[in-house]
C-alpha cells in the first residue's frame, strides 16, 4: 500500500442482494474519490447455523426477528455478481475489494487476483482461516472488534507463521457495535496495538459521522474502512450506521486535507507563505511622540507599533537611556 492513508469505502452487504444498488454504490465510492469499494463474500450455509438468532442491531435494523441464517441468505453476491461488480468499479476507476466470510470465499477471492484480503473482527479467533489467508494473500488488514490484546497477538502470530510478513500486515482497531457510542471508541487504543505489537495500524468505524476517522488519520492510521449506503433509512442490517454518498465524500476530503496538514518537517519554523507578513504583524520601537536630536529616549517618549521592520521591541532596554542621534517625528521608526 501507498503511504497515502488508505480509504475503503465498506459497502458490505448494504446492497440488499440487489446487483442494481451495488453498482450504485460503486458509483457512490467512485465519486467520493475512496482507494477500494469493498463488499462481503459468503455463503449462508457455511457462515452460519441455521437456527442462530440475529443480534440484537440486526433485529432493530432489518425490522424482523429472523434468523441470521435467512437474512443473510438474502444478501449473498454470486460469483457471476462478483466478476460482473470487479469489472465495473474497474470501469469506474476504484479498486475492488471483498472480505471473505469462509474458506471457499477465501479461495474464490483469490482466483479473482485480488491482492489484499481484509480479515473481520468476527474471524480473529479462528485459526484454520487465519492460515489460509496467510496462505493465498501476501497483504492482509485485519479488525480487531471484540478483541483482547492477547487474541489479536495470536492471530499475528498464526499470520506470520503462516508466511506472511509483518510490514504486509495492517492490524485495525475496532468496536464491534452498530452504531459505536463515542465513549467506547478508545481510538488511543489504536496506538497501544502499534506500541505492543509493532505493526502498520488503522482504524475500521462504525460511529455516525466522520470525526473519529479524521482523528484516526491524525494519529497515524494508514488504513480507514467505514461503512457507507446509499440511504441510512433502507431496511438492512447496516444501513443505519452508514454514511451516505455526500458524508463519505465529505470524509475522504477531510481525511487527504489532514494528511497534507500533517505531512510538514514537524520542525517548528515559519512557514514560507507566512514570512511575507512578519512585518504587517510584528511591532517596531516607534517615537510616541516628537523626538528632538540629542533627547534621551525614554519610556515615555518611545512606543511599540506596527510595521515590524524597525527595531524590535525585544531590544526595548537597550534603546531605553541611549541618546537621539537625529530627530523623529511621531510614529517614525527610531533608528540607534
Amino acid at each position: 500500500m501507498s503511504k497515502k492513508t488508505i480509504i475503503i469505502a465498506e459497502a458490505g452487504v448494504n446492497h440488499n442482494g440487489n446487483k442494481k444498488l451495488a453498482k450504485k454504490l460503486i458509483d457512490a465510492a467512485a465519486n467520493a474519490g475512496v482507494d477500494y469499494v469493498k463488499f462481503q463474500t459468503f455463503k449462508a450455509e457455511k457462515l452460519v447455523t441455521k437456527s442462530l438468532s440475529k443480534a440484537d442491531y440486526q433485529k432493530n435494523n432489518t425490522r424482523n426477528a429472523d434468523s441470521q441464517f435467512n437474512m443473510l441468505k438474502k444478501l449473498e453476491l454470486s460469483e457471476a455478481d462478483h466478476d460482473e461488480l470487479k469489472n465495473y468499479a474497474t470501469k469506474k476507476g476504484v479498486s475492488f475489494f471483498s472480505t471473505a466470510f469462509d474458506l471457499d470465499s477465501i479461495y474464490y477471492l483469490k482466483s479473482l487476483g485480488l491482492e489484499h484480503a481484509k480479515i473481520p473482527s468476527g474471524e480473529i479467533t479462528n485459526l484454520p482461516y487465519l492460515r489460509a489467508i496467510s496462505k493465498n494473500f501476501k497483504k492482509i488488514i485485519l479488525s480487531t472488534g471484540m478483541a483482547e490484546l492477547f487474541e489479536i497477538q495470536d492471530a499475528l502470530n498464526a499470520l506470520l507463521d503462516g508466511g506472511t510478513d509483518k510490514e504486509n500486515i495492517t492490524v485495525l482497531h475496532c468496536t464491534t457495535d452498530y452504531p459505536t457510542a463515542m465513549k467506547d471508541v478508545n481510538l488511543k487504543a489504536m496506538l497501544h496495538i502499534q506500541k505492543e505489537l509493532g505493526v502498520q495500524i488503522g482504524y475500521s468505524d462504525h460511529t455516525l459521522g466522520i470525526e473519529v476517522p479524521i482523528a484516526a488519520v491524525a494519529l497515524g492510521a494508514r488504513v480507514i474502512e467505514k461503512h457507507f449506503t446509499l440511504n441510512r433509512t433502507m431496511e438492512g442490517p447496516d444501513h443505519a450506521a452508514s454514511l451516505e454518498p455526500n458524508e463519505l465524500k465529505e470524509m475522504v476530503t477531510a481525511i487527504r486535507n489532514v494528511e497534507v496538514a500533517i505531512s510538514g518537517s514537524g520542525v517548528k519554523e515559519p512557514a514560507k507563505a507566512e514570512l511575507k507578513n512578519r512585518t504587517v504583524a510584528r511591532k517596531s520601537i516607534v517615537a510616541a511622540k516628537e523626538i528632538k536630536q540629542g533627547d534621551v529616549l525614554t519610556e515615555e517618549n518611545l512606543t511599540v507599533k506596527r510595521s515590524g521592520n524597525g527595531i524590535s521591541p525585544m531590544k526595548w532596554d537597550k534603546v531605553v537611556g541611549t541618546i537621539a542621534k537625529s530627530n523623529f517625528e511621531q510614529d517614525e521608526l527610531i533608528s540607534l
